[in-house]
């Protein structure tokens, strides 16, 4: 009999993911997890003093705080934020072509550091905080190709200016060091880890 993914107990939360990034709700939902999603506009700005990991977990845990006052206190908010750092300089998502075909100048031939941030905050009030990374090895590319890849696959949407999963991942990432969903936009292990420290999901 295969096995299913159901919640730990009849009194575990329901989960709820804060995201409108369909990778994300792709990678939880081949975890086999049920969820619903939930969505609000909220400010991405952080702190200039905070630097890389730091970065993507204030996000992850602002994000989950805009969600605070609805929750019930059976419900678990997955929030989760992305960002590729080049050095110590982060880059976000581009304002426009122009501004994705510069990052990724700035990206090719060299390798760079993927984090995502993830908050999840019960109900009841416990939270849990965390991020992982992953190590993102590009090879050389022509302006004609990063120009190609902006026009055709406009990825404005994607901090750093690219998908790992699209065109530009198959071409042109020659190695990862750490976890490829991580650069997706979930660490699924980490988030399956911690849902079952705080007894939300059980395999049977």
């Amino acid at each position: 009999m295969a096995d299913s993914t159901t919640p730990a107990a009849s009194s575990a939360p329901r989960l709820v993911l804060a995201s409108g990034s369909p990778r994300r709700r792709q990678l939880l939902t081949e975890l086999g997890l049920r969820y619903e999603i939930r969505l609000q506009e909220v400010d991405e700005s952080f702190p200039a003093h905070l630097v890389r990991a730091e970065v993507a977990e204030y996000l992850a845990a602002h994000k989950a705080a805009a969600y605070a006052a609805t929750l019930a206190p059976d419900e678990l908010v997955i929030t989760a934020d992305t960002i590729v750092c080049l050095d110590d300089d982060v880059l976000n998502k581009p304002a426009d072509e122009a501004e994705a075909v510069l990052m990724l100048q700035r990206l090719q031939g060299r390798a760079h550091d993927v984090y995502t941030g993830v908050c999840l905050l019960h109900g009841d009030g416990r939270r849990v905080v965390f991020s992982d990374q992953t190590r993102v090895h590009f090879r050389p590319l022509s302006l004609a190709e990063i120009e190609h890849y902006v026009r055709q696959y406009r990825p404005l949407d994607k901090a750093g200016a690219y998908g790992a999963q699209d065109w530009i991942g198959m071409m042109a990432v020659t190695r990862l060091e750490g976890s490829y969903f991580n650069v997706m936009g979930l660490p699924v292990h980490r988030v399956w880890e911690e849902l079952v420290k705080l007894g939300a999901v059980r395999v049977e």
